[in-house]
Formats: C-alpha cells, structure tokens, sequence
C-alpha cells in the first residue's frame, strides 16, 4: 500500500522559513517524480515545485528562487525548503508522485493528505 505523508508545515511571520516533508511507504520515490501542489482557499490545486527521478527540478515562477526540492533516497523523503514566506503562501500543501514532472496536478497518482501552511504576521 502506498503512502505519503507530509509534514512541517505551520505557522510563519512573513519572511519565515518553513521544511516541509514528504515520507514515502509502498514506493521508491527515487523512481518516482515527486510534485508539490498548494491549494488556497477558493484556488484551483496548484503545482509549484517538481522533482524528476534524473533529479531535474522545476519551480513555478511564484516559488523561484524562494523555494527549494530535495529528496534523500536513503530516507525514501521528499522535502520542500521554503525561504521568505508570504502571506499568498498560505495554502494547504500536499506531495504526489507521477510517473514524470507535471503542470497538471491530476497527472500525479498518488498524494499525501495535506499540510497547512499560514503566512501571517
């Protein structure tokens, strides 16, 4: 059975830093890529950062240069370091996995249950 379970987010000043995590059963996530999509209140799912299994990374142009995605193979975990938060980084985040990096957030297969992350001083 695969799961993946996401954690790290929380409460942040703007300007903050949050880690989120993503740990993996049931899969190798270095086969996988691994996505991490926001969803904001009244907001289609949006996909921010991505990670293909050749390591090749992707940042949608809002998290450029904020945000930053890693995995460790060892620990089957994904990780999603974020720097000078703002408050439209408020969000509900979630990781999946896909076969390859998508735009689209239903390409990925298989998602963890969220994590709410609020910007706000």
């Amino acid at each position: 059975q695969v799961q993946l379970v996401e954690s790290g987010g929380g409460l942040v000043q703007p300007g903050g830093s949050l880690r989120l995590s993503c740990a993996a059963s049931g899969l190798s996530l270095d086969l996988q890529a691994i996505g991490w999509i926001r969803q904001a209140p009244g907001k289609e799912r949006e996909e921010i950062s991505c990670i293909n299994s050749n390591t090749m990374t992707y940042y949608a142009d809002s998290v450029k240069g904020r945000f930053a995605i890693y995995r460790d193979n060892a620990k089957n975990t994904a990780y999603l370091q974020m720097n000078a938060l703002k408050p439209e980084d408020t969000a509900v985040y979630y990781c999946a996995t896909a076969a390859g990096c998508s735009l689209d957030p239903y390409d990925y297969d298989y998602w963890g249950q969220g994590t709410q992350v609020t910007v706000s001083s």
